[in-house]
């Protein structure tokens, strides 16, 4: 009965173990991760600096490789997590089928993998109403755009890097420097270091492991 009585209490989320892991992602390497998670309790954190319509986010993937079976994943908002609805529940069910719990701070919603059919609709509901809010966002910065080229205002986005500039980042990319480094180093965003490096002559890496837990 005791056993019972736990059991029950961990499928309902009331007694949790393992670790609480965050992730928190922001488009450029000048936006502060921190604010994301701010005053949430975590044991550690996986901070990714790239665009949410990136396929290669290091830190995710690193977390996702991190996480084990009774840990919970802290997110600030479903945005955050994935680039679109889709992503979003094959991310969150993906997670929850290992046993890792996913936990929504903006929505204040939490899945288990154990979860009703309200649940799975909230998370779909929820999910693209954040996907619908993007939207209206790049429609906007398009607006905006087209009313300034007509006023003659907008002369488009400035090259970040010189020529000069380009061949040193590809030469310490090639070197084997971190893209972290070297997005600093240059005072451009990492996703704008694998820009310039997609651009230029093929490049040769080999993807780090997450820290290894027993």
């Amino acid at each position: 009965l005791v056993l019972d009585f736990y059991l029950t209490l961990w499928r309902k989320g009331w007694l949790v173990s393992g670790q609480r892991v965050g992730y928190t992602r922001v488009s450029t390497l000048e936006q502060n991760t921190g604010r994301q998670l701010d005053g949430v309790e975590v044991d550690r954190v996986f901070a990714d600096h790239v665009s949410g319509k990136d396929l290669h986010r290091p830190e995710f993937e690193a977390m996702l490789r991190f996480v084990r079976d009774g840990d919970t994943v802290v997110v600030h908002s479903m945005d955050r997590l994935a680039r679109n609805l889709d992503d979003l529940r094959g991310t969150v069910h993906g997670l929850t089928a290992r046993g890792v719990r996913v936990q929504f701070v903006k929505e204040q919603l939490t899945f288990t993998g154990e979860d009703t059919a309200m649940a799975t609709l909230l998370l779909s509901v929820m999910g693209a109403f954040a996907e619908f809010e993007r939207a209206l966002i790049r429609e906007r910065q398009r607006e905006g755009i087209a009313l300034a080229k007509k006023r003659g205002a907008y002369r488009g986005r400035r090259r970040s890097l010189t020529d000069d500039q380009v061949d040193r980042l590809r030469f310490g990319a090639a070197a084997g420097r971190a893209k972290a480094e070297l997005a600093r180093e240059f005072g451009i965003s990492r996703e704008t270091v694998y820009q310039y490096l997609r651009a230029g002559e093929p490049e040769t890496s080999s993807a780090g492991s997450a820290t290894a837990r027993d």
